[in-house]
């Protein structure tokens, strides 16, 4: 009998549990549609009443209410064995489950909660555990959302009954948000992360009390979610008002950090069936036969991209989670360092991989052998001596990720950091772990830098030393300060062999042509000026109206000899820009995270605006590098670097600058970044040492090519790095430029509501090697672009002020052959823009209709559109030789009257043009043909022939002599239907061939 309950696939056994279920149900169904005797059942016939039940309310959706009657009348034990039941379907048969009994599940979860059900929190508990990291499947966010909603209708309940489940499920949500926030933006999605921020934060707000119970691990989660805004006002709170949470206990994060999160934590987010196959891979797989466990692991749980991020949890849960016995250490089993070292290698994306790392140390951090356990530190430090040799770059990796975690994570308690990594390391020593420190400080297959960073740290950890003699001793080693405070936890590597970076959002990355040569400001000699540099950004932590002093900051640091040697490379100075302005003001923010409120204009006067004015002006490699290195870290570089420009670009329109007009709005206040990009640019020519010949007062009194020279500037700067950006990843290379532009485009537009046809404007007049038929740039505009911003559009292409698609042929004809695919609006609306601008250009039009028309296998229902577009097309256009001989020579047995329907067309408009078309056509042809032994007439359209005698017959004869038919065409009535047979067979091959050569030599 089939499972009603959960899908069985025809080769597996029946499962135990569904079995138990089921067969209770068909022995005691009847009992339960009846009036309930009042008898006190056995136990077993208890456990079997109970299992009856839950069966009925899963499966039978009509008459779920009843039977929970009938649980009612019985229940005497406050419902434990019926909630204790559904944990265990819950654990073990949910992944399995029928959607209609996923959907009873959560009701019944409910009415237990309703009833203060024994354990319902247990139950509540499991739920949240099938919740998985990294999944964005329909059905994994339907029960997300369902589970939100029923913790926020059920908050009082569940406070009073349960309260430690809402810090359970508040662990949860914080992980999930880190995924979830990535998603699509679409009705179900928003209101799925919107609840889920709600919950989080209303928690964290009323029950901060209760959520001090989770640990350190809290403020790992919360640091991945500081890019959004509700959070990030929660971590002011946290550094700079604790007592806003009003909890007595709490007045530092501190007192959180030195609290271990319990094992419980970790396991919400692994799944009990993720769970069970690690703890067996742990407990009896033999190291050297793990591979296709981990090979079958991988397929089941870590199957998608997007899933890498759940790597971070298993690593969490192996770490703190499962803690093999002795017995097993001293076995030959598979340790637990190798499958986190395996579990790495699975890391494709670089931000995944530090939270990995992050995952990994984050208990050596804040150590404390009074209340951490050893074998939660254990896996990283085997993991490294294990490493050696054969695997010394995961050592190098680890080792450096450790050491720059130490110096940036928290700046400010730095103290508690070193005292944590200095205990970690005495009792790994201590209790054996390993024999001494030798084995890393010695190792003469790690780079000599990274041992003295590493002796460095231990001594800062057994005896600390001020901050300035520990500068003074290593001057070549300095770090940059980094807070977990700032919007993304960043860890800048000086050596450049790894990037490191834990950030909640994917790389948004962006493109680039050749530049124009770098202007670099000033000399600068003095190797201490690169101090000033440092001590510049450090102040402007401290003032944000001082970004004039960044500015000059930015400068002396491109114009050094060799950043470099003095350990502030590109990555570094990026992170601590990132330290000391990130959370005042992030840099690179996403454009729909910033406030669309008209007393802050972030692409006026911010940190962001100032690093772009720099590179735009300097294309320095430097600035370019720092630029790449938050592109690839997830800021979203490309769509800010675009938006500038194109905002450059619209208000150096409104001001006249860019057309062949005098200016009609010149007012410097409705043109800040005009305005402020030039005072910008003068600054910086006049501090490069340039010769100015004349000084400008406003935007009024500057030269039209200066103007249209920094917007166009503006633009290659964005070009540039997305260039870059695709040559040093291979990653990115795998992403077309379109793709990229459209990201970007679609990003911008989210900034105070910016118009696409703004957008589009400024891309195809500035970027049109980029945009020009490009099938994901062109496809954003037909299906983004109302119909009255659409005909503005169309009216510029008419006025050939840019071009849509370019004059590359091959270009058009594949864009033409994608877009058979697209919805109908979307092909009538690319007809439309291609009716414009073909119309008053000299594009091959010849060509594109025999792209569309000589494919072997045209289906004339999807063509429809487009073939109607080209019917459109050609009647507009004048009938050169070239195009009349392409109509003439189309197929006769596609679309057979589209021939005669063109002609009819230009008969009507221009006749006399076409008739000296036909006759050039013919000649030529004929002459091609003379040396082969065909009748060359049956290459000719039949439609087109026949319309053409029926219109000559209705002029009866009367015909002018510029109009006449070679002789050829002009056949008798009698000889009609001869001509007409010889047309019953057309030669598509010969036909293509003799139409490509007449076409090539007449252009």
């Amino acid at each position: 009998m089939a499972s009603r309950l959960i899908n069985v696939g025809t080769h597996e056994t029946q499962n135990p549990l569904e079995l138990s279920l089921r067969e209770a149900y068909d022995l005691l169904a009847h009992k339960l549609k009846t009036p309930v005797k009042l008898t006190i059942p056995s136990p077993s016939e208890y456990l079997n009443l109970n299992r009856a039940i839950i069966y009925g309310v899963l499966c039978d959706t009509h008459m779920a209410n009843t039977y929970m009657k009938h649980l009612h009348a019985i229940v005497s034990d406050g419902f434990c064995i019926f909630v204790k039941l559904l944990v265990q379907i819950t654990d073990e048969l949910y992944s399995k489950m029928v959607e209609s009994v996923r959907v009873q599940l959560i009701w019944v979860t409910s009415v237990m909660i309703d009833v203060g059900g024994i354990g319902f929190g247990n139950l509540l508990v499991s739920l949240l555990r099938q919740i998985i990291s990294g999944d964005c499947s329909e059905g994994n966010l339907w029960l997300s959302f369902e589970l939100v909603a029923l913790l926020m209708s059920k908050w009082d309940l569940i406070l009073d009954e349960e309260p430690f489940v809402l810090t359970s499920a508040l662990y949860t949500y914080l992980r999930l948000l880190a995924d979830h926030y990535r998603l699509p933006s679409n009705p179900r999605s928003g209101e799925l992360k919107q609840k889920e921020i709600e919950f989080c934060v209303r928690t964290l707000r009323e029950q901060f009390h209760l959520c001090m119970k989770i640990g350190r691990d809290l403020m790992r989660l919360l640091q991945d979610l500081i890019h959004i805004s509700e959070f990030r006002v929660i971590w002011k709170d946290l550094l700079l008002n604790p007592g806003s949470f009003k909890t007595s206990e709490f007045s530092d994060v501190s007192l959180i950090y030195r609290v271990r999160t319990s094992s419980r934590y970790h396991l919400l987010r692994v799944t009990p069936e993720m769970e069970s196959q690690l703890r067996f891979l742990l407990t009896y797989v033999k190291l050297g036969s793990q591979k296709r466990h981990q090979a079958w692991f991988s397929r089941k749980f870590l199957f998608s991209p997007e899933r890498e991020t759940l790597i971070c949890d298993i690593v969490r849960f192996i770490c703190c989670g499962h803690h093999p016995s002795n017995e097993i250490i001293h076995s030959d089993v598979i340790p637990r360092w190798a499958v986190i070292g395996w579990l790495l290698k699975c890391c494709r994306k670089r931000h995944v991989e530090a939270n990995v790392k992050l995952s990994l140390f984050y208990d050596w951090l804040f150590f404390d052998d009074t209340v951490d356990n050893i074998m939660n530190i254990e896996p990283a430090m085997l993991l490294m001596v294990n490493s050696i040799p054969r695997y010394v770059d995961m050592t190098h990796e680890l080792l450096e990720f450790l050491i720059l975690l130490v110096e940036n994570y928290d700046v400010e308690r730095k103290n508690i950091i070193f005292k944590g990594v200095s205990s970690a390391l005495d009792i790994l020593v201590r209790k054996g772990v390993i024999r001494s420190l030798d084995v890393l400080t010695s190792c003469d297959l790690l780079s000599p830098l990274l041992r003295d960073m590493l002796q460095e740290l231990l001594f800062r950890t057994k005896a600390p030393v001020p901050l300035d003699l520990q500068a003074a001793r290593h001057p070549a080693q300095s770090v940059p300060s980094l807070s977990p405070f700032s919007v993304e936890l960043q860890m800048a590597v000086p050596s450049g062999n790894v990037d490191l970076c834990v950030t909640p959002v994917e790389a948004s990355v962006p493109i680039s042509t050749a530049l124009a040569t770098s202007c670099i400001p000033f000399s600068v000699n003095n190797e201490s000026q690169i101090d000033v540099v440092g001590d510049v950004i450090q102040t402007l932590g401290k003032n944000m109206t001082r970004l004039n002093e960044l500015e000059k900051a930015l400068m002396l640091y491109v114009n050094h000899d060799s950043s470099e040697a003095c350990g502030l490379s590109p990555e570094v100075l990026a992170c601590k820009l990132d330290t000391e302005l990130g959370l005042k003001c992030e840099l690179f923010a996403p454009l729909e995270c910033l406030p669309n409120t008209g007393d802050f204009d972030d692409e006026v006067q911010s940190g962001t605006a100032v690093i772009i004015r720099t590179f735009i002006f300097s294309q320095h490699p430097r600035i370019r590098e720092m630029l790449l290195y938050w592109s690839r870290n997830a800021r979203p570089v490309g769509a800010r670097l675009l938006s500038y420009a194109v905002r450059l670009a619209y208000e150096a329109h409104m001001a006249g600058y860019m057309v062949k007009s005098q200016a009609w709005n010149n007012d410097d206040e409705i043109m800040p970044l005009l305005k402020i990009h030039l005072d910008a640019y003068f600054a910086f020519v006049s501090g490069n040492g340039d010769d100015m010949t004349e000084t400008f007062a406003s935007t009024a009194n500057v030269d039209k090519k200066l103007i249209l020279k920094l917007v166009n500037r503006a633009f290659s700067s964005y070009k540039s790095i997305h260039t870059h950006s695709r040559d040093v990843s291979s990653e990115m290379s795998a992403i077309t430029v379109g793709k990229l532009l459209s990201a970007d485009i679609i990003s911008c537009s989210e900034w105070k509501k910016k118009r696409f046809s703004l957008l589009f404007q400024s891309i195809f007049l500035h970027l049109p090697d980029l945009a020009a038929s490009d099938e994901d740039v062109v496809r954003l505009l037909v299906s983004h672009l109302e119909h009255a911003d659409l005909v503005s559009l169309q009216i510029d292409v008419g006025l050939k002020r840019f071009s849509i698609f370019g004059d590359s042929v091959q270009a058009v004809l594949q864009l033409v052959r994608s877009s058979i695919c697209w919805g109908p609006i979307e092909q009538h609306k690319l007809w439309g823009l291609i009716r414009s601008e073909f119309s008053v250009t000299n594009f091959l039009i010849e060509k594109l209709l025999f792209d569309v028309f000589c494919v072997a296998n045209l289906d004339p229902s999807a063509s429809s559109i487009a073939v109607g577009g080209l019917l459109t097309l050609c009647s507009s256009c004048t009938p050169t030789p070239e195009l009349v001989g392409a109509v003439m020579l189309l197929p006769s047995d596609k679309f057979p009257e589209f021939a005669a329907a063109v002609l009819a067309n230009w008969i009507t408009c221009n006749s006399t043009m076409l008739f000296n078309s036909i006759a050039e056509f013919l000649d030529k042809l004929q002459k091609k043909n003379e040396n082969i032994a065909m009748n060359w007439i049956g290459m000719i359209n039949r439609s087109a022939v026949l319309y053409l005698l029926d219109y000559l017959e209705r002029k009866d004869g009367a015909v002018p002599v510029a109009w006449s038919l070679p002789s050829q065409l002009c056949v008798g009535q009698k000889q009609r239907s001869a001509e007409i047979e010889l047309l019953r067979n057309p030669y598509l091959p010969t036909r293509l061939h003799w139409a490509w050569d007449f076409f090539g030599s007449k252009r």
